[in-house]
């Protein structure tokens, strides 16, 4: 088969094959399929290629999901550097906004940002590039923070957001099961036995059931995210800390 000329599913030409159609064609893949879809065999034939095609511009499998990575966290740290401009919480708000996003508009891939090896084992993911780390330790340092206090702060905030986020993205249809089978969790019916289930034996699960159901993901995003600010700030005025 041709690498180009070739016609996608909606008669549209394929563009001619580069590392970066690959990549961005797989992160498609995997918004549709979710990740355990995805395989060199299953794209290559997305693409209306031969599969060993595909090995001319990606190292594998690992070196495609590696590159969706990147392509997912582009534009991170020009929005961090944008930010460095304003207050340090505006700092923390555009970046934790940001992350969020990737989040928000491909839920299937997120969890590879949040569970790939980072390229160093101090790495915390999501935050999981030294650039990223860079400019944000920088940043923080620069407001006035402590070596201890910004490092400190990198931790708290890459723990809120890999929590609150790699759930956010569950909700949305992330694998969140390293298999492609449903766990057998003692017999129940698959996906929720617990939707049929009669509630009289559980009163407050009943009674509260309207309000369990309710998304409330992006508030809680915001009541979490400006409770940790208060305690970075609070912190930093204890310790008599110069940021502004």
């Amino acid at each position: 088969m041709a690498d180009h000329d070739a016609r996608g599913v909606h008669g549209q030409p394929l563009p001619r094959l580069s590392r970066d159609v690959v990549i961005r064609y797989a992160l498609a893949q995997i918004d549709e399929g979710g990740l355990f879809g995805l395989s060199m065999r299953n794209l290559a034939k997305t693409l209306r290629v031969e599969a060993m095609s595909l090995y001319r511009y990606v190292n594998g499998r690992e070196d495609l999901l590696e590159g969706i990575v990147d392509l997912l966290l582009h534009d991170l740290t020009p929005a961090m550097r944008d930010a460095q401009r304003g207050q340090w919480q505006r700092f923390f708000q555009v970046t934790a906004h940001e992350v969020r996003r990737i989040a928000i508009d491909h839920p299937r891939a997120f969890p590879l940002v949040a569970t790939r090896h980072p390229a160093a084992p101090w790495l915390r993911p999501p935050l999981r590039s030294v650039e990223v780390v860079e400019i944000f330790l920088g940043t923080l340092i620069e407001y006035g923070f402590t070596d201890q206090q910004a490092v400190d702060a990198y931790r708290s905030f890459s723990s809120f957001l890999l929590g609150q986020l790699l759930l956010e993205s569950a909700v949305r249809g992330a694998d969140t099961s390293p298999d492609d089978e449903p766990l057998d969790e003692g017999g129940a019916d698959v996906p929720q036995r617990d939707g049929t289930r009669r509630l009289v034996d559980l009163p407050h699960v009943s009674r509260l059931r309207d309000l369990l159901s309710e998304d409330r993901a992006e508030e809680e995003f915001e009541v979490t995210l400006e409770a940790l600010l208060d305690r970075l700030d609070h912190e930093l005025s204890r310790d008599g800390g110069r940021a502004r």
